[in-house]
């Protein structure tokens, strides 16, 4: 009998947990001779993105197959170009094929994630970018050319970098820049200031963390002596600077988008409505809501997270549990037991922004108004959870992977804040 397939879009938190957690539901059931579980991503590894502000790399690559194949669950390195939700048909671009191959589904989990939005400014695909590895790894070539000897001597703006977007992603990247600028400064024999400018439109850069965490941003983007410019924006970028939305041109070779993330467009091939950001509606369950057999998680879909109405935020901190639902319930949903699948919620929302060398800010409630720790304690926290606790097993155990993938049951209590 021929097995029925669930395949999961996307090697990123939400697609390998679902994977992970899907694995572990079939065993649960007895059902690993008659369901085959499928993984499609671009790339052969899981990357940590959220750590792609930092300085190392190195251990921001985990390899897809350290945890899918000691859970038999198949991984194809390809790239979703189209989904037929009505035919449970994908077609999949693969290397080596001149076209795109077709694959059909019993159950799908979209996870796709979600992609850097750039603003519509002329010469905008000239700024770098940390939404990826490959984004980061780009950044960290350019530093290292700028570092280089003889590499554009004397060129205004040469030790001058310029952040787009003053939300987290753009605070902290900004927190690292300029230790970065000035070791490459230093490598290439240079002299001079190494300035980093984080440009946002806001009235203050870094006011989205809440009044509680303001405080520890101030004092740690000054310690940094990084230069912020509130309440303007980004008019044009050239090769050598960019110029204001208020006519101020300012040189850097270095510019930076961080300017905010938006579903991928695969979400696009469902017919439901979107949320602003491109999301797909799920139920509690992780169905897609309108669409037979399709369920979605992370970045690509909004849940409700708690009986007051706070909706999934695109995090790992959201991502992470959504992929471990909705795997859990498609198996549950495709063996006919959707009686027994598990209701998502996550009623408990916190942020640790990294601040670089000063530390970071620890903060609880939807609005970030609670601050829980600053400076170097939240630095220990941010530190536990980036480098172990997003991390899933990698011992190529099986038993601590699908342990590792189990739901975990919340209440959904109306929390304020």
């Amino acid at each position: 009998m021929a097995k029925r397939t669930i395949v999961v879009v996307g090697g990123g938190f939400a697609g390998l947990w679902s994977a992970a957690a899907a694995a572990r539901a079939r065993v649960e059931l007895g059902l690993t001779d008659q369901v085959a579980i499928t993984l499609i991503a671009p790339d052969p590894f899981h990357s940590i993105r959220v750590r792609c502000y930092e300085t190392d790399l190195t251990p921001l690559a985990v390899p897809l197959d350290e945890v899918l194949d000691p859970i038999d669950v198949d991984r194809i390195e390809g790239s979703v170009t189209k989904i037929d939700a009505a035919g449970r048909r994908l077609m999949v671009r693969v290397p080596d094929k001149p076209d795109p191959i077709a694959l059909e589904y019993d159950r799908l989990i979209l996870a796709a994630g979600s992609r850097l939005t750039r603003p519509p400014i002329p010469g905008v695909d000239l700024a770098c970018d940390v939404d990826t590895l490959g984004g980061a790894r780009q950044l960290a070539s350019h530093l290292r050319d700028l570092g280089r000897c003889g590499s554009r001597p004397d060129q205004a703006g040469r030790w001058t970098a310029v952040v787009i977007g003053g939300g987290l992603v753009g605070i902290e990247l900004a927190c690292e820049l300029p230790a970065r600028l000035a070791a490459a400064r230093d490598r290439a024999g240079a002299t001079g200031p190494a300035r980093t400018l984080l440009v946002d439109r806001s009235v203050e850069v870094g006011s989205t963390m809440g009044g509680a965490a303001m405080p520890a941003i101030r004092q740690a983007l000054a310690a940094a002596a990084v230069e912020c410019i509130s309440g303007t924006g980004v008019a044009t970028i050239d090769s050598t600077g960019v110029t204001l939305s208020d006519g101020t041109y300012i040189p850097a070779l270095t510019v930076i988008c961080a300017t905010g993330m938006r579903a991928n467009p695969l979400a696009e091939d469902l017919d439901v409505t979107h949320d602003a950001l491109g999301r797909l509606p799920v139920d509690a369950m992780m169905r897609v809501i309108g669409i037979s057999a399709v369920f979605a998680a992370g970045d690509v879909a909004v849940a409700t997270a708690d009986d007051a109405g706070h909706t999934t935020v695109m995090s790992c901190q959201h991502a992470r549990p959504m992929g471990r639902f909705a795997g859990n319930n498609a198996v549950y949903d495709l063996a006919g037991r959707s009686d027994l699948c598990l209701p998502f919620a996550a009623p408990d929302y916190v942020t640790v922004l990294d601040l670089g060398a000063w530390g970071a800010v620890y903060t609880s409630g939807w609005d970030r108004d609670r601050l829980i720790a600053d400076g170097a304690a939240a630095k220990a926290t941010k530190r536990l959870i980036n480098g172990s606790r997003i991390y899933p097993p990698l011992t190529r155990d099986a038993a601590s992977i699908l342990a590792a993938a189990a739901p975990v049951i919340q209440a959904r209590p109306a929390t304020t804040g």
